[in-house]
């Protein structure tokens, strides 16, 4: 079981297969990025909004800024965490996700990120203020960031 950074993480799992492995026979840095996408998708999901909702509402929450860390690397047949928390936002515009993917069979973390999203206007790309559904939705996913984990 992973050593996570913080209490009650989102988690998807996947293994790593032919597709995602490199020339240097390990899991290309780019997959890990898409992984943790699909992480962020399913836990707004699982929050109850969806790109269905997202469309009828004519915003999302767009990727501004991402930062990853990546401390070791995964190979062919490794099964792996990833995790997800909201770890801050302004109400308005901008929030914070952290993610943590993890080797489940010796808990190795390795890769740590920080993403930051901007509400935006999907039919002009203009930043626009978060609607009141995306606070109902979010807001109460947010945990501390300075709170230990498991």
């Amino acid at each position: 079981m992973p050593a996570w950074d913080h209490p009650a993480p989102f988690v998807i799992r996947r293994t790593v297969g032919e597709g995602d492995i490199d020339g240097l026979e390990h899991t290309n840095n780019a997959v890990y990025v898409q992984w943790c996408e699909q992480a962020a998708w399913a836990h707004t999901e699982a929050l109850g909004i969806d790109l269905a909702a997202y469309r009828s509402l004519n915003r999302a929450m767009a990727v501004i800024r991402g930062e990853y860390d990546y401390l070791a690397a995964s190979r062919l047949g490794d099964g792996l965490a990833i995790a997800t928390w909201i770890t801050g936002w302004d109400r308005r515009l901008t929030m914070t996700r952290n993610f943590q993917v993890c080797r489940e069979e010796d808990g190795t973390t390795l890769l740590r990120g920080r993403v930051t999203f901007a509400c935006i206007e999907i039919s002009t790309g203009k930043p626009r203020r978060m609607p009141p559904v995306f606070i109902e939705v979010y807001g109460p996913a947010i945990i501390d960031p300075t709170e230990p984990g498991e």
